[in-house]
Order: C-alpha cells, then sequence, then structure tokens
C-alpha cells in the first residue's frame, strides 16, 4: 500500500512541478519524479539502511529524493 501512495505522490510532486514551472512537460517531470522516488527508496533500503520496509521511513526518503530530483532537473536543464 505504502509503494502506491508514494508514486501516486511522487507524481502528484511532478504535475505540481511541471504547473509551477509554466510547461507542459508532465511526461518528463513525471519522469524524473519517479527516478528520484526510486533512488530515494534505494538509499533508505539498501545503501544507509535507515527504514524498513514496513514502516514508512523509506516512503519519506522517497519523497525527498523525488523533490531533490525535480528541482535539480528544474535548475540544469537546457532552457533552448
Amino acid at each position: 500500500m505504502e509503494a502506491v501512495i508514494v508514486v501516486l505522490v511522487a507524481l502528484a510532486m511532478a504535475w505540481a512541478a511541471d504547473q509551477l514551472s509554466g510547461r507542459r512537460g508532465v511526461g518528463i517531470a513525471s519522469l524524473v519524479a519517479l527516478t528520484g522516488a526510486a533512488c530515494g527508496a534505494f538509499l533508505a533500503l539498501r545503501v544507509f539502511d535507515v527504514a524498513p520496509l514496513e514502516s514508512w521511513g523509506w516512503a519519506v526518503w522517497s519523497w525527498v529524493g523525488a523533490i531533490a530530483a525535480l528541482v535539480a532537473f528544474l535548475l540544469f536543464r537546457s532552457k533552448r
């Protein structure tokens, strides 16, 4: 159940980032957010081992990863 909520929140973050940036590339923003969420979950579960899969700790790491990926994407993308 947590995984579904993580994906839905990451997609909502991607939609919000797309709306705030004034672009209409919600597909690319979704890909970036989901990739960041997967990286955040991997860091929490495997690399740092700070949260078990049964808790919500990895979900928070996942959302932070999605936010970090979206911020980096919006800052460093090509603006041609």
